[in-house]
């Protein structure tokens, strides 16, 4: 269910600001100097309403010959002060908008290269949508608030402070009446605010269970209809969606209330110091500018104040991206390659696996003192049920996991002491999953391989009878593809993966076969196309379909981590043990 990310909170709000500020420290020069420019936009701002005031006072006092000397001095003065702050404060939000994007720069591209460098077991417990999230919303959220925080509070507390002073100097009494008023309504805004947030966090949360409610009815929707399941849908659509109504509504009524209370404690402010100004003025305790003045100052001395509140959320969402960011990067990483490491140069593809022992849960180990040897150039299949480690194999070999005891080797060389880049470039590998990512063919094609030329592709993509389907798209090898493509089927795209790997010509091959939701002919084709890209290669192949692996020179049979039964098909069917069982059982089934 999506999030809302602006309604979360940080777990630890002094540590996450810590880590927030430590990631700016290199863009301080930068920030200290939009500051600057902010409070000196403020500060210039600051001037404008007294000297309006003045010119009231000049107007007045010159009755009924008006001063237009002075007038046109102050006149002028405003205009400069009205320029210099716009320039002042297109200039913080000149540097600000630069650090911002440097920063977010900086960010996407450390959680990138963390990505790289995390090991698998991190990606098999975490959704990659979260990881998305990190990287897109959070940083968006992280970045967008920073920038626009740090020009708002430096413009708030700069014109807050320098409001007071002003309106002090003008006048004290007049200035307690203020300063009693806005406070007051402030506190009953924040105090309406809070029943808002709770009430938009709500709507938040419903809005993301309704649209995952949509998704579900809309992808289901064969489902839906045929188990006549219609009217039910409805009914929990409709529930949730009074449920989102509900909540949006109270939501806006609460955050509508805000502004009429600000404006009702306002202008009782107003009243009172339009009154007690007045008195003052026919005293000849102060002149009727300076009262103009005033009363202006005590609007702007609102504003500051009700945007520091209503910065408090806007804070919370900041430091809630920048922990849920760092958390990221604080991930524990691969451990680090073996220094010198130790390369093959020519590759036989001699495998062997040394008493090997795995679990990824330490107390559930799931292979167990595992020893085989392989030589070079057989097609060794692995079978088994679901959860006897076959796939855990095929992670053990290309180090996306390293044994909790013994070791592996290829061509007598440890793969620990290796480089994991290395090791990976020794396997071409055909997933049962079909990986195919937006571009063209050629470029899918190309994709292990860039110094690949085209006729390299075309003849890697001929062996894999793939050729004819590429051929009949509308522009051939430039016809733009992707995971979702809809103009070609899934059997189509496990031959073009097959054609990937071929192109990139690999020593040895892990084949995960994909063949159970394919038509016949498809399944002919994949299948030699699986027999030309082992040819010659030692070759691993993850099998679902007994009958797909009976020329293997090598079958092992696995069960609960262990290795029960091995030797080629006939031999196994002779032992009329658990392989035997597994054939048979699918044979029947057929």
């Amino acid at each position: 269910m999506p999030k809302a990310i602006n309604s979360d909170k940080p777990k630890n709000l002094r540590s996450s600001l810590k880590v927030f500020l430590g990631s700016i420290k290199k863009y301080r020069f930068g920030i200290l100097a939009s500051v600057l420019l902010t409070v000196g936009s403020a500060v210039l701002g600051l001037f404008i309403p007294k000297l309006l005031g003045d010119m009231t006072t000049i107007a007045v006092d010159s009755y009924p010959e008006l001063d237009w000397s002075a007038l046109g001095h102050k006149a002028i003065l405003i205009i400069s002060l009205f320029v210099g702050s716009a320039i002042l404060n297109y200039g913080q939000a000149y540097i600000l908008a630069v650090v911002s994007a440097r920063y977010t720069k900086e960010l996407r591209k450390n959680i990138l290269e963390k990505i790289s460098r995390l090991p698998i077991a991190y990606f098999d417990k975490h959704q990659y949508g979260d990881t998305l999230s990190r990287m897109a919303n959070d940083v968006d959220v992280l970045t967008t608030s920073m920038s626009q925080e740090i020009a708002d509070l430096s413009m708030s507390f700069t014109t807050l402070l320098g409001v007071m002073i002003i309106m002090l100097s003008i006048s004290v009494p007049l200035s307690l009446i203020s300063f009693v008023v806005v406070p007051v309504s402030v506190l009953v805004v924040g105090r309406i605010m809070r029943y808002a947030q709770k009430y938009f966090r709500e709507q938040q949360n419903t809005l993301g269970t309704l649209n995952s409610e949509i998704e579900e009815d809309y992808s289901g929707q064969i489902i839906i209809q045929s188990n006549s399941y219609e009217d039910d849908a409805l009914d929990e659509f409709t529930k949730i969606n009074q449920k989102l109504t509900t909540a949006t509504r109270r939501a806006q009524i609460f955050s509508s209330l805000s502004f009429p209370v600000t404006h009702i404690f306002t202008n009782l402010g107003y009243v009172a110091v339009c009154a007690l100004g007045g008195v003052f003025v026919i005293e000849g305790r102060i002149n009727i500018g300076n009262i103009q003045a005033f009363i202006q100052y005590v609007s702007r001395f609102n504003r500051p104040i009700t945007e520091i509140a209503s910065t408090t959320s806007t804070l919370q969402s900041l430091l809630a991206a920048s922990e849920r960011i760092f958390e990221f990067l604080d991930e524990t990483e691969e451990t680090p390659d073996a220094k010198p490491a130790k390369k093959i140069e020519k590759v036989r593809g001699e495998v062997e696996f040394h008493n090997v022992n795995f679990g990824y849960l330490k107390d559930h180990p799931i292979i167990k003192n595992f020893s085989v040897k392989v030589q070079p150039g057989m097609k060794v299949a692995i079978v088994g049920p679901t959860g006897a480690g076959k796939t855990t194999l095929i992670n053990l070999l290309m180090r996306f996991y390293d044994p909790d005891s013994g070791y592996i080797t290829i061509d007598g060389v440890p793969t620990s002491e290796m480089t994991r880049a290395d090791v990976r470039r020794l396997f071409g590998m055909v997933l049962q999953d079909t990986w195919l990512f937006t571009g063209t063919v050629e470029e899918n094609l190309r994709y292990g391989k860039q110094s690949a030329s085209l006729d390299d592709i075309k003849r890697a993509a001929k062996a894999s009878n793939v050729n004819h389907i590429i051929e009949a798209l509308p522009k051939g090898y430039r016809s733009e593809i992707s995971e979702d493509s809809d103009n070609i089927s899934a059997g189509e795209k496990q031959l073009l993966t097959i054609a990937r790997a071929m192109v990139e010509e690999p020593p040895m091959m892990i084949l995960d076969e994909a063949t159970s939701n394919v038509d016949t002919r498809t399944e002919q084709l994949i299948q030699d196309s699986f027999e030309k890209l082992t040819s010659g290669r030692t070759s691993f192949v993850i099998a679902h379909r007994l009958s797909t692996i009976r020329n293997s020179d090598l079958i092992l049979v696995m069960r609960d981590g262990n290795i029960v039964e091995q030797g080629n098909h006939d031999e196994l069917l002779k032992l009329n043990g658990f392989y035997a069982e597994l054939y048979n059982s699918q044979f029947a089934d057929n």
